[in-house]
């Protein structure tokens, strides 16, 4: 067997070990990594030089930066007064949520950018009185458009402009990708007011269903179908659960039951003054003490037989009551949060991933793709864009939403008033990023000089509450993903492979024109990128673009920015992006409304860019 045919082979089974879910994209680019490195097809060197390359460490700087400008709240601030000025109309709420979240994405991660304005953007829609299926697809899309527009809007304009600069060519320079971009942008606008709507109607708005901040814990609950599974019971002296912890008396293994929080009554004083009630939420450690109200959670029959057992009665209170009505004065809130693309508890159950103890919230309900799991949800593998139900305190909540990149905190329960953030950290935010822009647009120093240096000041400046949130911002699985799979291209170049793609695609569509061979590079990146990552596709076929141009004889600048745009195009299912993942679940949309939407947009954004791109860059 050839070098060549064994290179096509790893490549071959590699891609489809991309396409299965069940495999993380990071793991099978290290096994296939370990399959070259033992078959001879690469070097030692080679196979680590991934890992220093320019573009992995600019991406790692980046991750860093971005997470800067989210925690001082600067992106949120940005996002929201923009939005605002929206008016009342559908059409023009539709088209300045897209202008603000691709220039957002022009400069800033993509994921983390829809995370941040997905919840403006519901708000915004509930008081428009317009349902956010409407909304969220376009916002997903802009998202994607978006990331052209800049040199590190995507990872696949940073491994565009390095296969460049490793055939010999000038690098891409830091608005080189802004004019398609642009044209790709107003033309996804305007396809979206015009057409793309239309395929949203069956989105009406809904109020009982609308993904709203605020919503009261009974709605909440109610969403899950969760109303009529809350029991609260009185512990009476005597009763075999006084004086053990939860985790001894295992309520959740043998009666599907979950201790929410735990009710107390004290008394401050030695006056005989009335007791004050205390209100906590219930951990594995949590003693149970005679005269407790504990909050049950599951099925009415277990309730039932647990009360029978050991003694307990059921208070008078209704559940729904207590949920709805009441305040919280310890601060307890319920919430749903989305799991992010990157989250580390996809693949595991939450018992795993000793999600209670480490976060100390308890996971009330499961929802997968509008299937609702409520009966032990903690047995449950976790998939990406899952969403949970989440009850604890304020606190608690915050710090997973803030110091944690695994969820997105959707909707919940009335906040209290919270201190406005800091506006001199945000401000500070704001001067590191727009010098680091300075310093990439003027060329002053290297670009990933300029941005490992904007990382580090983010740190020192205390943009960034700890040097651990920066290690925690990074998404490693992006990294060891992308740099793991660059030794294929390499193996792809040492043993022929890209010479041998490139010259059946000239000479399939040479004789047409060296547009033809550009629109060729462009349909077949744009298949691989609906199924395996965007910037995979684009390690692998931007060496192939370069090759592709100059056995034509033409610069392969525009050939290499098409198959940058193209792996960033991808519209057409919900896992083709994580944009697209993340807001599946929350705008309750179906495949189906992804291959409506997004196949058209996919279309007509790459005739365009096809038809554009050898005006912008003669070839």
């Amino acid at each position: 067997m050839t070098e060549m045919a064994l290179t096509f082979i790893i490549l071959i089974v590699t891609t489809i070990c991309f396409m299965i879910p069940k495999f993380r994209s990071d793991l099978v680019s290290l096994c296939s990594l370990l399959v070259l490195l033992l078959t001879g097809l690469v070097t030692p060197n080679e196979a680590l030089a991934g890992f220093s390359n320019p573009v992995v460490l600019m991406l790692v700087g980046l991750f860093v930066v971005g997470e800067g400008v989210f925690q001082t709240g600067l992106a949120a601030q940005a996002g929201n007064r923009l939005v605002k000025i929206a008016g009342k109309g559908e059409a023009q709420l539709l088209m300045i949520v897209m202008v603000v979240v691709a220039l957002l994405s022009g400069f800033l991660s993509n994921t983390g950018t829809v995370a941040v304005l997905m919840p403006i953007v519901v708000s915004l829609c509930v008081q428009l009185n317009i349902s956010p299926g409407r909304m969220l697809i376009p916002l997903a899309f802009a998202s994607s458009i978006g990331g052209v527009l800049t040199l590190i809007g995507t990872a696949p304009n940073l491994v565009a402009s390095q296969a460049l600069a490793d055939a010999g060519y000038d690098r891409i320079q830091f608005f080189d990708f802004a004019p398609v971009g642009l044209v790709a942008l107003a033309a996804g606008l305007l396809y979206m007011v015009y057409i793309g709507r239309r395929q949203l109607r069956r989105f009406v708005f809904d109020r009982a269903s609308a993904l709203q901040r605020g919503i009261s814990a009974e709605e909440l609950a109610g969403f899950y179908d969760l109303n009529g599974h809350f029991h609260r019971m009185a512990v009476p002296e005597g009763s075999p659960l006084v004086g053990k912890s939860l985790r001894e008396l295992r309520l959740p293994v043998l009666y599907r039951l979950t201790v929410l929080e735990i009710e107390r009554r004290e008394q401050k004083s030695r006056a005989p003054l009335p007791l004050s009630i205390r209100r906590e939420p219930a951990g594995p450690d949590s003693v149970v003490e005679a005269g407790d109200v504990v909050l049950l959670l599951g099925p009415p029959e277990e309730a039932d037989r647990l009360a029978d057992e050991r003694g307990l009665r059921l208070t008078e209170a209704s559940p729904r009551q207590r949920q709805a009505g009441e305040e919280h004065p310890s601060g307890l809130t319920m919430a749903e949060v989305l799991l992010t693309p990157f989250s580390g508890l996809i693949n595991k159950t939450l018992e795993e991933a000793d999600f209670r103890s480490k976060y100390g919230l308890s996971v009330l309900a499961m929802n997968r793709r509008g299937r609702y799991k409520l009966d032990q949800p903690t047995q449950e593998k976790l998939e990406y864009g899952d969403s949970l139900l989440v009850h604890g305190t304020w606190e608690k909540l915050r710090v997973l939403a803030k110091a944690s990149g695994d969820v997105v905190v959707l909707r919940h329960s009335p906040e209290p008033e919270n201190p406005a953030a800091d506006p001199k950290r945000a401000l500070t935010a704001g001067i590191i990023l727009l010098g680091m822009l300075a310093l990439m647009t003027l060329e002053l120093v290297p670009a990933v000089i300029a941005v490992m240096m904007a990382g580090l000041v983010m740190v020192l400046t205390g943009c960034l509450r700890s040097t651990d949130d920066a290690y925690r911002s990074v998404h490693w699985r992006t990294i060891v993903l992308i740099a793991a799979i660059l030794p294929l291209a390499t193996a792809l170049e040492k043993s022929g492979g890209v010479t041998f793609i490139a010259e059946g695609i000239v000479s399939l569509l040479g004789e047409i024109g060296p547009v033809a061979v550009l629109a060729g590079l462009y349909v077949i990146t744009s298949l691989f990128s609906q199924f395996i990552s965007n910037t995979a596709t684009a390690v692998l076929f931007a060496p192939v673009a370069v090759t592709a141009a100059v056995n034509m004889g033409v610069h392969p600048l525009p050939f290499v920015m098409a198959v940058a745009v193209s792996a960033s195009m991808a519209f057409a299912t919900p896992v083709a992006s994580p944009p697209n993942a993340m807001v599946m679940t929350a705008g309750n949309y179906s495949f189906g409304d992804f291959m409506r939407v997004g196949v058209p947009l996919q279309l007509v954004i790459g005739i365009v860019v096809v038809l554009v791109l050898p005006l912008l860059y003669p070839l």
